[in-house]
């Protein structure tokens, strides 16, 4: 019979992505059989009385430990691992985790000194090196005093936080533009500031694209095969996708187009977005029209152009060759034609990817004309289960048949990793796709995504095709990723998935093989 343990502990704050992953270490342990590791809020309390869990009294700012477990053996001694991890944790972020003259983390021999609030930091900061950015990561109900705090103090802020109501988001942009700063987000979760990575991140070679995106996987995709391409990226400026709404009417987006302007080292800039309201992207339109800089807009929609077409349009822009996207087939005989576009280079009427000033406009779609074409399966339904919502949009659009699930959406996150981190659910999914239908995944790379992703995935996916399931799988990432692209490209590929680079061509392939593709 299962056993539980429960603790609390009153005041120890972690941010969610760190404790999402300390859940899922303490998840793989020995004899453990559930794991929860957040901060006491409300939804954190649901999640775990829904699981069973008993619950002593716990405010948000409490951090709450429950697990269950073979007996108590095992949950002792995940405990005392778990002890360990938080004492880590703890080490790190007190006093920003120095105490002596030679650790980057101090201030400098000086007590140890854990301020309180954003502003704190920023004034304790200013007498040291200095301080370029707030990162405000707290469950959404408290973001808006954090940011709001960092923005007062004269730092631009980037807020991982989602579930942020579109008022506060409003107040805050309109309160940074007085304060000459930015906001990236809410729920902004990838940035790149001179080459650094924030949250979700790849690992990108420096170069002369500055990007501005109300999309975070989607700003991924493009990055990362501009990466590939030989062609570095400088910035990436989430901006939150909420924030081309008409109620937001791109006060973000505004105010990072003219920073990337501003600077020297930025030779193009790439815009994207979901589909903007149509006031919003009037008064984007308007900005771009008044920037020195080229600028790339690739906003996904019906009719529009896929985010392969906009890296392929900002390569030609910068007078950089398109190159063969890499792909990777367990069988040869269904390997995609290499190359660029599949229609030579020419747009497609309608194409959404756009360019100006400055640039031919040329942009296309990522076709496949694999030798013979793909084995098709007549009748066949394509299943999309995608971790990117971006990535997801694109694929329904490109495919033009299939189901589709964001399982990055809040509805499959409430009181979970997000599945960049943990596949669970995705996998379970995987699992339940019918013989003879076709599984198309993607799988992102970077910082703060799953270390070895195939490690789970590629089971499964050999599961999968051994039952009769064709599986595709659209591989984001950069050479430099911790994960290391070829490896998960060559383990994805050996379970007998194919495997894409471009999302657009993964999701054509797969709409291919169902004999559904447009």
């Amino acid at each position: 019979m299962s056993v539980d343990l429960v603790r609390v502990r009153a005041g120890a704050y972690h941010d969610s992505v760190t404790l999402m992953r300390v859940s899922r270490t303490a998840a793989e342990l020995p004899g453990v059989e559930v794991a929860l590791v957040a901060m006491a809020t409300g939804l954190n309390r649901g999640v775990a009385a829904d699981l069973g869990f008993g619950l002593p009294e716990a405010g948000p700012g409490d951090l709450l430990v429950a697990l269950r477990g073979e007996d108590h053996a095992a949950l002792d001694a995940a405990a005392a691992e778990l002890d360990r991890l938080l004492a880590g944790l703890a080490s790190r972020t007190a006093g920003g985790g120095g105490d002596g003259p030679d650790d980057p983390g101090g201030f400098g021999g000086a007590a140890v000194y854990a301020p309180r609030t954003v502003g704190a930091a920023a004034r304790a900061l200013a007498a040291g090196p200095g301080s370029a950015l707030a990162l405000v990561s707290v469950p959404g109900p408290y973001a808006f005093a954090e940011a709001m705090d960092a923005i007062e103090a004269g730092l631009p802020v980037m807020i991982f936080s989602d579930n942020v109501p579109v008022e506060q988001e409003v107040l805050l942009k309109r309160r940074a533009a007085e304060r000459d700063v930015l906001v990236m987000g809410p729920d902004c979760g990838t940035a790149v500031i001179g080459g650094t990575g924030l949250g979700f991140a790849n690992v990108l070679r420096p170069g002369p694209v500055g990007m501005v995106a109300a999309s975070g996987t989607g700003a991924q995709q493009i990055a990362c095969l501009l990466d590939l391409a030989g062609v570095g990226v400088r910035h990436v400026l989430g901006v939150g996708g909420r924030d081309l709404s008409a109620e937001v009417g791109g006060l973000s987006t505004l105010r990072a187009l003219a920073e990337l302007d501003a600077d020297p080292a930025t030779e193009l800039i790439v815009l994207v977005s979901k589909p903007p309201a149509p006031e919003a992207a009037r008064t984007v339109r308007d900005a771009i029209a008044g920037l020195a800089t080229p600028v790339v807009s690739a906003l996904l929609g019906p009719g529009g152009g896929d985010l392969t077409a906009a890296a392929e349009s900002a390569l030609r822009a910068l007078g950089a060759a398109v190159p063969a996207w890499p792909s990777w087939s367990s069988r040869p005989d269904l390997e995609p034609a290499r190359g660029g576009t599949g229609n030579g280079g020419a747009p497609e009427p309608g194409d959404g990817t756009t360019v100006s000033p400055g640039t031919d406009g040329t942009g296309g779609t990522s076709g496949l004309n694999g030798p013979g074409g793909p084995a098709r399966r007549d009748g066949a339904t394509l299943h999309g289960l995608y971790a990117g919502g971006t990535l997801c949009a694109e694929a329904r659009l490109v495919a033009g048949t299939g189901r589709f699930t964001d399982f990055g959406d809040d509805a499959y996150t409430r009181g979970r990793a997000h599945p960049m981190i943990d596949p669970t659910l995705r996998l379970e999914a995987l699992a339940g796709v019918p013989a003879g239908d076709v599984a198309l995944l993607d799988v992102v790379l970077g910082h703060g995504a799953d270390p070895d992703p195939a490690e789970r995935l590629a089971p499964a996916v050999a599961a999968a095709v051994a039952r009769g399931t064709a599986t595709v799988v659209a591989l984001v990432g950069a050479e430099g990723d911790p994960q290391g692209l070829s490896r998960q490209a060559e383990a994805l590929r050996a379970a007998g998935a194919a495997v894409f680079a471009s999302n657009a061509q993964a999701a054509r392939h797969a709409a291919d093989l169902t004999a559904g593709a447009r």
